[in-house]
């Protein structure tokens, strides 16, 4: 601790992000990170962009992405936002959009990423306890309350909640802003983009880290009524008026405008993932429902941080919390089918 830090510094406790080794060989199956590239044309349009240009700043409003978000869920550009990955976003929403006079709620069992947020932001929480299957119960979100977060899937459990049931916390919160954090959405639940219309409280964050493969690129976005778009970009134009590269912007439009190659490859992460559902259960593991492209797993015999260990000992990494709830379950990312045989013969017969 320096003597030149300011005491707001000093009472920090920052996010742990998941491991990024740097031997080239091992099997990561830590961090959710695609298994496939990404597409052709994405790759192609970001090439396009390595000219004389890069002297000049990007467009600060990133129209380009912004059109071809909005062509893909068929809404009106004012409703979109655009972030340096969908964590600035979520740190704008945080800062901009939460009211510190009543606890904001998210899940006890969530992304770690939130009670960091409300530290640097200096907002109170009551983090809401999943129930006993691990899943979000809407009925627990009735209360009082400064703004809802939850992400859908949920991370890192992988699993999903019933469109039905987010409107539920809708319903009941009409005068707090309920933020989904759809970072898995693609790869098995329905986007609550549909309920934006509806609902001028509701906001959905995704990113292009997961699905469409681009987590090197960091693009992240945020669907909601024109006034808490506008809101955010009060905040970004006070903080950073060109959060996305030249770069960003082309290979993310093209990512988007790519339907075929995203939707292939999301197909091949959820078979992938069902496959080694069945072969983890074969081994004796209970491994939660999960629509994204992790899986939760338990095994009732052996030790989690004993079986990572183990894993790493054979190549192979996998995520392990020590949260009291969790701490005998491993976070599991969906690789390709080699990565996946080799999380399993690393496990060997147990």
């Amino acid at each position: 601790m320096s003597k030149f830090w300011s005491p707001f510094v000093k009472d920090l406790v920052p996010y742990v992000p998941g491991e990024q080794p740097k031997l080239t060989k091992l099997v990561k199956l830590n961090t959710n990170e695609n298994p496939y590239g990404p597409s052709p044309k994405a790759l192609a349009a970001m090439q396009a962009e390595l000219n004389d240009n890069l002297r000049l700043y990007p467009d600060p409003n990133s129209d380009l992405l912004k059109q071809a978000v909005a062509g893909y869920y068929a809404i009106d550009a004012s409703k979109i936002f655009l972030g340096n990955g969908s964590d600035e976003v979520l740190a704008h929403i945080f800062h901009g959009l939460f009211q510190h006079d009543l606890p904001l709620l998210f899940p006890d069992i969530s992304y770690s990423f939130y009670p960091v947020y409300c530290g640097l932001y200096g907002i109170r929480f009551d983090a809401v306890p999943l129930d006993e299957q691990f899943q979000i119960r809407a009925a627990d979100y009735v209360r009082p309350n400064g703004g809802i977060i939850f992400p859908n899937p949920n991370a890192p459990t992988g699993c999903v909640l019933a469109l039905d049931a987010v409107e539920q916390i809708l319903k009941a919160s009409p005068d707090s802003v309920v933020v989904v954090d759809e970072a898995y959405i693609d790869f098995g639940g329905e986007t609550a983009i549909s309920l934006v219309d509806r609902y001028p409280n509701l906001l959905v964050t995704q990113t292009l880290s997961k699905s469409r493969s681009l987590a090197g690129l960091r693009v992240g976005l945020a669907v909601g009524h024109p006034d808490l778009i506008e809101a955010l970009e009060r905040v970004k134009n006070s903080f950073n008026s060109y959060p996305l590269d030249r770069l960003a912007v082309a290979g993310a439009a093209a990512a988007f405008d790519d339907r075929e190659y995203f939707e292939k490859t999301c197909r091949w992460v959820i078979d992938s993932r069902e496959k080694l559902v069945a072969q983890l259960q074969a081994k004796g593991f209970e491994v939660l429902p999960s629509a994204a492209n992790f899986i939760f797993a338990r095994h009732p015999q052996h030790d989690a941080a004993g079986l990572a260990a183990r894993l790493r000992e054979q190549g192979v990494i996998v995520r392990h919390f020590k949260q009291a709830r969790i701490a005998q379950f491993l976070r599991i990312s969906i690789g390709t089918p080699e990565q996946n045989q080799a999380l399993i013969d690393g496990l060997g017969e147990l």
